[in-house]
C-alpha cells in the first residue's frame, strides 16, 4: 500500500509513504533532471557538520534552504567517511577495497552510489573502479537489491531488526531514498527497493542512526552526531 503524504515534484521532490509486510516505511523521489543532489561532511572551515541543523545554518549563510537531507554512509570515529567520498567532483576518501568479519560495511558485496554525466547508479564495489568521472559517490553496504536480487546473505526471518535507510536507483534520473518507520530486517528493508519501488540495484546506508530531514514534512530528526549526509538545496 502506497500513500502521498507531501510533495513538490515540480521541484523534483516528493514524499511518499508506504507499508508492506506490516511495516511502514517513508520514501523520498528525487527527480535528478531538476534537482541536484548533494553531499555534506564539513562545514568551510573543516569542521565536521554531525547535523541536518549545522548544513541548514551553513546553507542559510549562503542564502540557500535545506529541503530533504538523510545520512548518507557509515564513518569513522572522527566522522570522516568508511569509503569512498566524492562530493562536487572532488575526492575526499578513495573506494574502500578492505575485507573483514565485521559489520555491515563489510558483508560483501558492498557497493557504491554515484552520480555521473549518466544520471545515478548503484554498483558493487568491485565492479566500480571500472566507472569514473563521478561528481558524487559514496560507499556503503551491504548492498540490499543487486540487480534484481535480494542480496544472497539476507535472513527473511532474521529477528535483527533496527531502523534503516538506504537508497535504490529507480531510472538514471530518479531516486529513491527510504527510512523505516519501524524495525526492520534486511530482508523486509530489500523487498521495499524490489518489490515496491522496483529499483533493480539499492544499497544499504545505515541503520540505528538512520535520520531524516524535510521541509515538507517539518521533520528533523536528532538521534546521534552524523558523518556524511546527502540532500537537495533550494536557492542553489
Amino acid at each position: 500500500m502506497s500513500l502521498l503524504i507531501a510533495g513538490s515534484f515540480a521541484s523534483g521532490v516528493d514524499f511518499e509513504s508506504v507499508t508492506s509486510g506490516g511495516k511502514k516505511y517513508t520514501v523520498c523521489h528525487v527527480n535528478l533532471q531538476r534537482e541536484k543532489l548533494r553531499l555534506f561532511l564539513k562545514d568551510d572551515a573543516g569542521k565536521s557538520l554531525k547535523s541536518f541543523d549545522a548544513v541548514q545554518a551553513m546553507l542559510a549563510s549562503q542564502n540557500q534552504r535545506l529541503l530533504f537531507a538523510m545520512n548518507a554512509g557509515m564513518y569513522e570515529t572522527d566522522f570522516s567517511p568508511l569509503g569512498l567520498y566524492i562530493a562536487d567532483g572532488r575526492t575526499a576518501r578513495s573506494l574502500n577495497m578492505r575485507t573483514s568479519t565485521w559489520g555491515n560495511f563489510y558483508l560483501k558485496p558492498n557497493g557504491v552510489f554515484y552520480i555521473n554525466e549518466a544520471g545515478a547508479h548503484i554498483t558493487e564495489t568491485s565492479l566500480y573502479v571500472t566507472t569514473g568521472h563521478a561528481t558524487l559517490a559514496t560507499q556503503s553496504g551491504p548492498m540490499l537489491v543487486i540487480d534484481g536480487r535480494i542480496h544472497p546473505a539476507f535472513n527473511p526471518d532474521s529477528q535483527s531488526r533496527l531502523f534503516r535507510n538506504g537508497v535504490g536507483v529507480v531510472t538514471p534520473q530518479e531516486v529513491a531514498f527510504v527510512i523505516s518507520e519501524e524495525p526492520v530486517n534486511f530482508y523486509e528493508f530489500a523487498l521495499i527497493f524490489r518489490n515496491v519501488l522496483h529499483c533493480r540495484n539499492a544499497l544499504f546506508l545505515d541503520g540505528t542512526i538512520s535520520s531524516l530531514y524535510s521541509t515538507e514534512l517539518k521533520r528533523d530528526d536528532r538521534k546521534m552526531d552524523l558523518g556524511p549526509m546527502i540532500g537537495v538545496v533550494s536557492g542553489r
